[in-house]
């Protein structure tokens, strides 16, 4: 969804993401030692390292979905934010607008106000 907004990923070390559409419901993390991003002309390449449960070497940046974290969607965010509060067992993001959006997940209400495509997004 971020990528239909034009919102570009660039993986580092510590971002998470899944491999949607190929029965692997792992959660993965880019790391250093065992999950790396090559550059190559053809585009980015997502290179597993070291032995795995399934048979997959490398796969396409583009065919992963990143999954940001809390503090990657505040800042992606930016000017927009303009608080985190709790309601019961919900978390409550609220932009710059006045405009509110709550989920039981915080990354998730993070998530909602950044698909709304809210104007002050940019």
């Amino acid at each position: 969804m971020l990528r239909s907004q034009g919102r570009h990923w660039e993986p580092t070390a510590g971002d998470r993401f899944v491999i949607p559409g190929r029965d692997i419901d792992d959660v993965f993390v880019v790391a250093d030692m065992t999950i790396e991003v090559e550059h190559l002309p053809t585009g980015r390449l997502v290179h597993f390292n070291g032995t795995t449960e399934w048979a997959l070497d490398s796969i396409p940046a583009e065919e992963v979905l990143w999954l940001p974290w809390e503090h990657q969607l505040r800042t992606l965010l930016g000017p927009a934010f303009a608080s985190l509060t709790r309601d019961g067992d919900r978390f409550v993001v609220t932009l710059a607008d006045g405009t509110s959006f709550a989920d039981e997940d915080v990354e998730s209400a993070y998530a909602a106000a950044l698909l709304a495509g809210d104007p002050l997004l940019g």
